[in-house]
């Protein structure tokens, strides 16, 4: 499936290519009647032909019958309506920016096929335009999928890199890299599209974490069952921040303060110890001396298993495949994980400047 704009393009670019076609036709055929009807040579017959389509007003190269000069007529008349054509459909493709759109849909279509280890979003209503920001603050690489046009223009007026299409679609999943991706985002306003997204998505990269967005709790359940790794509904979620705002303001400000917006001081992130980078594994976290050398602190640990545990002692041990939970500066971050390896194949995401 292609997007309408690209629909557009394609149109245009076949009709281009019909028109000229045809005039290669009716230059063939009047080439071979002249050479082969009136027995010129072939200069002479495709002289002439070319001349008679171009409508230059020479002469004849050779005298014409009546037999001639009708089909030289019709050639003309022919040659009149392809040029025409011709001629009507560039116009409007230079007036309505066809060619300009064909440039820029390339472009975009390299960029997407360039993109590594990256997030989508499908949907950019009030939910999407959010993620996005946060994304764009944190600087991760994303791309934007929605159906509508006004929408994919937003979102590329905010710089955003985005592509028009179905998102419950295979095709347009595979066009903005699900096989290389490693999150997507189903931020869509209808649950069954959300459950078709997850569907599609886990289908096609079974490894790709996928987080989506839940009216009720029946469509919570479903997408769950359908494979979504998290499933986030605006109305249970915003009311327990409410709650958690009301009875711990300071507590929220504070978590709010390190989990979003571009200006903050601190920040949190997770990394996870691969025992083939990692030199840390197997020892406890007062051997590691992670704090004394980096500043950063580890809040919980997740073990492969799933357990957590949190706030972590000195004597806790470094185990293959845990999650570390830190908090930090950004430098601080930045320090904890060069000591700790190359653990992840991009580096430590640099939040952008607001």
């Amino acid at each position: 499936m292609y997007s309408t704009l690209e629909k557009k393009y394609k149109l245009i670019q076949k009709e281009l290519t019909i028109g000229t076609i045809a005039l290669g036709g009716v230059f063939l055929i009047g080439t071979l009647w002249y050479r082969f009807v009136e027995n010129w040579s072939w200069e002479d017959a495709a002289y002439m032909t070319v001349i008679t389509l171009a409508t230059v007003g020479y002469g004849e190269t050779h005298p014409l019958g009546s037999r001639g000069r009708l089909f030289t007529i019709a050639l003309i008349l022919l040659g009149v309506v392809n040029i025409g054509y011709i001629v009507n459909r560039f116009t409007e493709a230079v007036i309505q920016g066809y060619f300009q759109e064909g440039i820029r849909l390339r472009q975009q279509r390299r960029l997407m096929e360039s993109l590594l280890e990256h997030y989508i979003i499908c949907g950019f209503s009030r939910t999407g335009r959010q993620i996005a920001k946060e994304f764009w603050a944190e600087g991760v690489p994303f791309v934007v999928i929605d159906s509508e046009v006004e929408s994919v223009q937003k979102a590329q007026g905010e710089g955003y890199m985005a592509y028009q299409g179905d998102a419950t679609l295979d095709d347009t999943l595979l066009r903005v890299g699900i096989e290389r991706a490693i999150c997507i985002v189903a931020a869509l306003p209808s649950d069954a599209e959300n459950l078709y997204t997850v569907l599609s998505a886990k289908t096609l990269n079974p490894a790709i974490r996928a987080i989506a967005r839940a009216s009720t709790e029946e469509a919570l359940q479903k997408l769950q069952r359908g494979g979504a790794d998290a499933v986030i509904s605006p109305y249970i979620t915003g009311g327990k921040r409410m709650a958690a705002a009301a009875l711990r303001p300071q507590v929220m400000d504070f978590v709010d303060g390190i989990l979003t917006g571009a200006d903050r001081q601190l920040y949190m992130e997770e990394f996870l110890l691969d025992p083939a980078f990692c030199p840390f594994v197997g020892q406890t976290l007062q051997k590691a001396k992670l704090r004394s050398q980096t500043g950063g602190l580890i809040l919980a640990i997740r073990r492969i298993d799933g357990n957590l545990i949190g706030g972590p002692t000195g004597e806790t041990v470094l185990m293959p495949g845990d999650t570390l939970i830190c908090m930090g500066t950004a430098e601080q971050l930045r320090s904890l994980n060069q000591i700790l390896g190359p653990i992840r194949s991009q580096k430590l995401r640099k939040p952008k400047s607001s």
